[in-house]
């Protein structure tokens, strides 16, 4: 298996920032602390009282993040190592700063990784982080951007390939236009709210439980996706939003309020989010103390992986895409990653083809003692275990934070014990389920794209990517690499959360701002991005969002296979039952590690840039006898 070459260097568009001619907006100073301008799009919104383009509003959020994050390095000359490329203008529909907030976190592992290959020896004063704007916001879609066997998923999709590709985990999630319907935001009594439904994957219950709908005697009625929202949409108005949430409550089901972000934050679970930082890293000190535990020393010249965290162990125990982003972001940074999957628990299928890079993967169901003791005996040897349950669900397996913190201690090495949710760690949303439609509703992300789009009836849109999955699993990826650096230093243990309520309401601040209303309206007329509406799942948006994409220029050249952004091998586990071992490209990592070349131009340090060793595999791939730590 053959990973195929990835040098390149910064052609002269991405080096300027500008694919293409300069954008009608004005290039303007902006000052120390920007103008804002309040409620442009609903309550608690704040918008920028003019364009400033996106590298230099990039590069302001990175160093105000990295200001607001507790032990993050301060030091000038190492946050001047990071810089920022790629187009100038916003490439994403709505007002929201995804793509910069994104791209400023990917910085930020950059600058830690950095950090950590001193600790290793490793050391190098010319090395700069480098970030393309662009490709995080291809990043945020990562879970389109690939190739199976030549062909990218949009075509195989359309070819109704996909299918064969992939081991069914889904289950038949979304086989029906109901099914697909009955996760979006819907209507209610209450003139101007909306709520957004969303059943987990298995819509059928949630529907019967919740609006009274039998799926399967209503769907001989049922002949297109429309006829099921306004099917679904007849019944949400007959509940005030109210009513709709106490049933969700009642009943264990997925389900938000569609707030404005003046009413999150004013909540008592805005609040209780609010005490926290972004990015989420807390030393135990409560446990039993262990010494620090040094990252490996690596001449460089030397032999062996150079990657920041390569000889780190990591267990991921995590579902569809926040969580298991954290762990394929560890990986691309060199750790070793063991997968385990539920056998019993359904899984999104395309999400095998990205979010597994650099990964193994076996199966193991917690209610079986010898799957259990298997796990236990990856848990003895881990430095970093992920996870993506409710608070308590694993404590019953002996595998919640405290219990992992016992075993540090018995062993005398620290643990970073990662836990990935929708509310944050506390309060009282902390144990309800979510997904991202969830935190994009009640953090107030849906309410001000729906007014961006000019929506009337106080109807929500979803942002259009699942950028607060996306962005929470950078979040948790930044606060394993902070808690392993200290870790290295100090010793100890940590414990890092990673909320996607809390991803969308940064973005969301007065500090980071929104784009004015002419920067929305000239994303849409350069891109001429498709209907947007409250029913449309994040599927319909995420093809939306690419069929701009791939037909403007210079964004189409990029996102072909041979462009250089993609990472590749010419062997993977995915075919059809004709075609099996098809080639697989990727997009590749957004930060890496550049020094100047001899002919003056900046090149990838190979050996220490991040990249995935191994191609995605299916979910549980591997025979669970035998995989051990390399």
């Amino acid at each position: 298996m053959t990973a195929t070459s990835n040098k390149r260097k910064l052609s002269s568009s991405q080096e300027s920032g500008n694919g293409l001619p300069e954008p009608p907006l004005k290039r303007r100073e902006v000052a120390q602390k920007p103008l804002r301008i309040p409620d442009v799009y609903g309550p608690g919104t704040f918008v920028d009282g003019s364009f400033t383009p996106v590298l230099k509003d990039t590069e302001r959020i990175f160093r105000l993040l990295a200001s607001q994050t507790p032990g993050f390095t301060q030091d000038a000359s190492v946050l001047a190592k990071a810089r920022f490329v790629g187009e100038d203008y916003p490439v994403l529909p709505g007002p929201i700063k995804a793509v910069s907030v994104a791209a400023a976190l990917h910085a930020m592992a950059g600058i830690l990784g950095d950090e950590i290959l001193a600790l290793r020896g490793m050391a190098n004063p010319a090395r700069r982080v480098t970030v393309n704007t662009t490709h995080a916001a291809f990043w945020l879609g990562t879970v389109a951007a690939l190739y199976v066997g030549g062909e990218s998923l949009a075509t195989l999709g359309k070819k109704g390939k996909v299918k064969a590709l992939v081991p069914d985990w889904e289950h038949g999630w979304h086989s029906t236009p109901l099914k697909l319907r009955g996760t979006g935001i819907y209507p209610t009594r209450k003139e101007g709210v909306w709520y957004s439904l969303h059943g987990s994957l298995d819509i059928p219950p949630m529907l019967r439980t919740i609006l009274d709908i039998d799926h399967d005697a209503v769907m001989p009625r049922i002949k297109s996706n429309e006829d099921a929202a306004a099917l679904v949409a007849a019944h949400t108005v007959k509940f005030s939003p109210e009513e709709l949430e106490m049933r969700n409550l009642v009943n264990g089901f997925c389900g938000s309020i569609c707030f404005t972000p003046k009413q999150w934050r004013e909540s008592a679970m805005g609040k209780s989010l609010a005490r926290h930082p972004l990015v989420n890293v807390t030393a135990q000190t409560h446990a039993v103390a262990t010494p620090p535990v040094p990252f490996p020393l690596l001449e460089e010249g030397g032999g062996g992986d150079k990657r920041p965290l390569a000889g780190i162990k990591v267990v991921e125990m995590t579902r569809v895409i926040a969580g298991p982003q954290i762990g394929a972001l560890l990986a691309a940074f060199g750790a070793d990653v063991i997968r385990i999957n539920a056998p019993h628990l359904p899984d999104v299928n395309t999400l095998q083809l990205t979010l597994n890079a650099g990964k193994r993967t076996i199966g193991l169901d917690l209610r079986d003692a010898g799957d259990k003791a298997a796990l236990m005996g990856l848990v003895e040897q881990t430095d970093v275990f992920i996870q993506g349950f409710r608070p308590g669900r694993l404590a019953r397996y002996d595998l919640g934070l405290e219990d992992l913190l016992r075993v540090a201690g018995r062993r005398g090495k620290g643990i970073v014990y990662v836990s990935e949710s929708c509310y944050g760690p506390d309060g009282y949303y902390a144990e309800r389920p979510g997904w991202q439609q969830i935190a994009d509703t009640a953090s107030g992300a849906a309410y001000v794209t729906g007014r961006a789009l000019g929506l009337e009836d106080g109807e929500c849109v979803l942002p259009s990517l699942p950028i607060s999955d996306m962005t929470a699993g950078a979040v948790g990826a930044v606060g394993t690499m902070l808690a392993l650096r200290d870790r290295a230093v100090k010793g100890g243990s940590y414990a890092v959360h990673a909320a996607l309520v809390a991803a969308n309401t940064y973005a969301l601040s007065e500090e980071v701002g929104l784009y004015p209303p002419e920067a929305v309206k000239e994303c849409r007329d350069r891109f001429q991005w498709g209907e947007m509406r409250g029913a449309h799942h994040v599927l319909d948006l995420l093809r939306t969002v690419w069929q701009g994409w791939t037909t403007t220029a210079p964004l189409n050249e990029y996102l072909k296979e041979d462009s250089g952004w993609y990472q590749s091998w010419e062997e993977s586990a995915f075919g059809t039952e004709n075609e099996r071992k098809q080639t697989l490209s990727i997009l590749r990592p957004v930060a890496r590690f550049d020094i100047q070349g001899h002919d003056g131009k900046e090149e990838a340090e190979v050996g220490v840039e991040p990249n995935w060793m191994l191609p995605s595999v299916p979910y549980a791939h591997e025979a669970k006898e035998g995989v051990a730590f390399k």
